[in-house]
């Protein structure tokens, strides 16, 4: 009996513990699939907050933070919504009406075009501002010679922003008048010389290929029929949609498959670029105050390519100007016919300076600053890590010891 007794308490408690175990195991399973599902949906937050935090770094890259701005108290005294960090260069009326708000209350896929332009090339820029209105710029004209007055006839011209400033380049404007916080809510940038043939040139057409490839910095080809063209890379290639690169053994820099920086892939040059709003964001920080002609920044801009320069920066063959070459800066403002009196002074004065070798000269020169600044930036700044290869750079300096 006493066995039969042992045997039924045995399959008891072992029927007990059996179902104790199933329990826990149960449990188990419940907090194994509860903790994963929260674990999934940590995960999926995250994720959505990173391409979240990476959408606002593309589309308002230069946001500096409100928190920032506060705590460093120069905005202290204003209550955080109702500062207004960024403008725009949109024309504003005197009063609104239902369609004007309704016009001025969306952003949406704008871009500016912005010139420095004279009178004596007004034909060409009046050709150019009327390929690019219809199709959702904003125009702003930088007259280097102070004439204004002139441009009223033209029918687009209360339409455009007009900025005089006598005998100033683009780049001087540009650093001045396009703080990035002033186009943020441009998508893109076209900052153009005045002396561009645009017969073959679409914009439109031209920012659907620049968005399809993810070009952040580009610029039309130059028809090889141009008056003056520099780089090679810059030429129409006919075959071609577009190219991010340019093959050429002739020359000092022979330009191959291996080649990893400008003059040969990465580069624009200065009289057409086109920036995204990212690598205007970079562009202009690059721009030197002082050095107001421009020379050296072609060889630079591929560092606000917004990552692999080969890739993100390209030359539209499908879309290309002709480059004509004209020499404007250092022409005078027209004057009245001089007087009898003063051709005599002309004469027996001292001899004319010749303005465009003087503007030569002091490109040059800023060109040299350039370099020695970029050279000593670079010693300066010990935590900066070049983004791109040097192997490169090593065999030209290579080349030059031999």
């Amino acid at each position: 009996m006493k066995s039969i007794k042992t045997w039924r308490l045995l399959k008891r408690n072992s029927f007990s513990d059996g179902v104790k175990f199933g329990v826990k195991m149960k449990q188990l399973q419940f907090m194994a699939i509860m903790c994963t599902v929260m674990l999934f949906v940590v995960y999926r937050t995250t994720y959505y907050q990173y391409k979240q935090t990476e959408m606002e770094a593309k589309f308002s890259p230069f946001d500096i933070s409100k928190g920032s701005r506060f705590f460093s108290g120069r905005l202290k005294s204003l209550p955080r919504g109702i500062v207004q960090a960024r403008s725009d260069l949109e024309l504003r009326p005197l009063w609104s009406t239902s369609s004007s708000r309704k016009k001025f209350g969306v952003y949406s896929n704008r871009n500016l075009l912005a010139i420095p332009a004279g009178i004596k090339q007004k034909d060409n820029v009046d050709a150019i501002v009327r390929k690019f209105l219809p199709e959702n710029f904003t125009v702003i004209l930088f007259h280097y010679d102070g004439d204004v007055n002139a441009w009223r006839g033209l029918d687009w011209s209360n339409k455009a922003i007009h900025i005089a400033a006598q005998n100033q380049t683009k780049w001087w404007f540009a650093k001045r008048f396009l703080h990035p916080d002033v186009v943020s809510n441009y998508d893109y940038i076209f900052l153009w010389d005045e002396d561009l043939g645009v017969e073959n040139f679409d914009p439109r057409r031209y920012l659907e290929i620049v968005k399809s490839e993810g070009f952040e910095i580009s610029q039309p080809a130059l028809d090889p029929n141009s008056t003056e063209i520099h780089h090679k890379f810059t030429i129409r290639a006919r075959t071609k949609k577009f190219h991010r690169r340019v093959y050429d053994l002739r020359g000092s820099v022979k330009c191959t498959n291996t080649s990893e920086g400008p003059p040969c892939t990465g580069f624009v040059e200065g009289m057409a670029p086109v920036f995204s709003r990212s690598a205007w964001y970079c562009a202009w920080h690059l721009i030197q105050n002082d050095l107001v002609h421009g020379w050296g920044m072609d060889m630079k801009l591929g560092y606000c390519a917004q990552g692999d320069r080969t890739k993100n920066v390209g030359i539209i063959d499908s879309e290309y100007v002709v480059h004509q070459g004209i020499q404007t800066l250092g022409g005078q403002r027209p004057t009245r016919k001089s007087t009898k009196r003063e051709e005599l002074a002309k004469r027996h004065g001292p001899a004319p300076v010749d303005l465009r070798a003087e503007i030569r000269r002091q490109s040059t020169m800023e060109l040299q600053i350039f370099k020695k600044r970029w050279n000593e930036a670079i010693e300066q700044d010990k935590s900066w890590v070049d983004p791109f290869p040097r192997k490169q750079r090593r065999k030209k300096e290579r080349r030059q010891d031999h």
